[in-house]
């Protein structure tokens, strides 16, 4: 369960809203640790319990910097999916990480066309979290993929509009309404001050 009680992601989505929320900045504020990708050895573990690397692939330093960027990147689209601009900066990343990986279309023995990354190294693994945002945004479900517009969690959007705006209206949304709420209490003061 996801915060509010969300359910996860479906699908392809699941693995792609785990990877954005290795990192959480509520529980920076309150000073805990947040970093899941802190050594090459913490994102080589993640990786490979994600099937997403073979278990006795090497990870460097700089490829732990490459993850981080990656992951920001899709976090700025996933803000982006709730109302914010979308950022060239980001897309300019992810757009790298494709060509770099060499994205190809695969016949399947069973049938079934997959897009796959032909690098087989740490950008593969990375690059197969656009084949799983490709494959949402054929089945439709890539836009209801967003971050909090306050903590920038990753959460599926499930509600029949697609509306939703906070990780969960009983968290996010409640704190950012009583903060909204106390700016417009004190506004009045402030005219009246000025006023004296």
């Amino acid at each position: 369960m996801e915060p509010g009680g969300r359910d996860p992601a479906p699908g392809p989505l699941r693995l792609l809203q785990q990877f954005v929320n290795t990192y959480n900045i509520e529980r920076e504020h309150l000073g805990l640790r947040t970093e899941e990708f802190a050594s090459p050895a913490h994102l080589r573990r993640w990786l490979v319990r994600h099937a997403l690397l073979p278990r006795n692939a090497p990870v460097q330093a700089h490829e732990v910097r490459r993850a981080l960027e990656v992951r920001e990147a899709l976090r700025r689209v996933l803000l982006a999916h709730n109302g914010r601009q979308l950022n060239p900066d980001a897309v300019a990343v992810l757009n790298r990480l494709a060509h770099e990986a060499s994205m190809v279309l695969r016949l399947r023995r069973d049938g079934r066309i997959r897009i796959e990354p032909d690098a087989a190294d740490l950008t593969g693994a990375l690059a197969q979290l656009l084949a799983a945002a490709l494959v949402a945004q054929i089945e439709g479900t890539w836009p209801r993929l967003k971050a909090c517009r306050r903590c920038q969690w990753a959460f599926y959007d499930r509600s029949r509009n697609r509306s939703a705006r906070w990780c969960a209206m009983s968290i996010c949304g409640n704190r950012t309404k009583a903060r909204a709420h106390r700016l417009r209490k004190r506004s009045p003061e402030r005219k009246s001050v000025t006023n004296v």
